[in-house]
């Protein structure tokens, strides 16, 4: 079965993790909910008029694993490439396996360093889906525009990461979107 890691569960993560697990693929989100978003007011965020980052927070994490993820409090030491897939091991030393990893860390950037993927020593080089230059590990957020971070724009990462991923899987490119119920 096809699952993915996500490390980090600010809005890139946690918009990837929705579109994932909406899809029915099988999704673990690594976070200590400690994000930034929590000393933030937003106002900018198409939609919304205006919430605090601690209530835009518990609501997508809620929608999340209303839609079936699973949230896992614990932070990820290390992130590793097997032969089929990756190895994520956690600060207690529990490993888990995934076929995709979606690096989300916000301006923490240890995970993709360790793995070589930033330049600069800190923004991680990405395509336009999220993909790094390693086959099925991704990167979305802050740690791919340090300075150009907002939630919205993660957000939209961590979607067009889920949707290349589906696509991937699907052999064809994936759409989501919902239609209203017939009358």
């Amino acid at each position: 079965m096809t699952n993915a890691i996500i490390v980090g569960d600010g809005p890139g993560g946690l918009s990837c993790a929705l579109f994932l697990a909406k899809k029915g693929i099988d999704t673990t989100v690594f976070g200590q909910d400690n994000t930034a978003m929590h000393y933030a007011e937003l106002h900018n965020y198409l939609g919304i008029p205006k919430i605090l980052g601690s209530d835009f927070q518990e609501i997508a994490r809620k929608q999340v694993t209303d839609f079936g993820a699973k949230l896992e409090n614990a932070l990820v030491t290390e992130v590793a490439k097997t032969d089929d897939g990756f190895s994520v091991t956690t600060e207690d030393g529990a490993t888990h396996t995934a076929n995709y990893v979606v690096l989300a860390e916000g301006k923490g950037v240890k995970l993709n360093q360790s793995l070589g993927l930033t330049k600069e020593g800190r923004s991680v080089e990405v395509d336009r889906n999220g993909r790094t230059a390693v086959a099925n590990l991704y990167a979305v957020g802050r740690s791919t525009k340090m300075n150009r971070s907002q939630a919205i724009i993660s957000a939209g990462e961590g979607a067009s990461a889920a949707l290349d991923i589906l696509s991937t899987e699907a052999g064809k490119d994936v759409l989501d979107y919902d239609s209203p119920p017939k009358e």
